[in-house]
């Protein structure tokens, strides 16, 4: 691939559908203040977990995850955005990979996205009695 068969100005820009988007806030932060990478994951799994309750059609739970890198810190008074894609079903677990993007309302360029982390989740699918059931009954 040369130069010439590049978009340079294509910006990277999330993958997979919005499915969370929240608000940082000053109860999220850690003792430096920024926002916790512990709060980042609870949300993402929340992400997680309704995306492939989506595709189960019902109670789901988390298995594993499988990678996750940060990125970037999150500041307080970000857009916090959580995007999810479908990437493998089994019999009855799925692979969700789950994008965090923000956009710092209070600095120069509002409209800026940046990807801060992301993951891979492993979720399976439960019935009611909370045991693993088929993802597609």
């Amino acid at each position: 691939m040369t130069l010439l068969d590049t978009d340079l100005d294509d910006a990277p820009a999330p993958q997979g559908q919005l499915t969370l988007k929240l608000l940082a806030s000053r109860q999220d932060t850690n003792v430096y203040g920024d926002i916790s990478g512990g709060w980042l994951v609870n949300q993402m799994d929340q992400a997680a977990e309704l995306a492939a309750g989506r595709e189960a059609g019902g109670r789901t739970a988390t298995v594993a995850i499988e990678a996750m890198d940060f990125l970037s810190p999150v500041r307080v008074g970000s857009m916090v955005s959580f995007y999810t894609q479908l990437q493998e079903v089994g019999h009855s677990s799925m692979k969700i990979d789950v994008e965090v993007w923000v956009r710092a309302l209070h600095e120069q360029h509002p409209d800026e996205r940046q990807k801060v982390t992301e993951a891979r989740f492993v979720m399976v699918a439960l019935d009611d009695n909370g045991r693993i059931r088929a993802v597609h009954d």
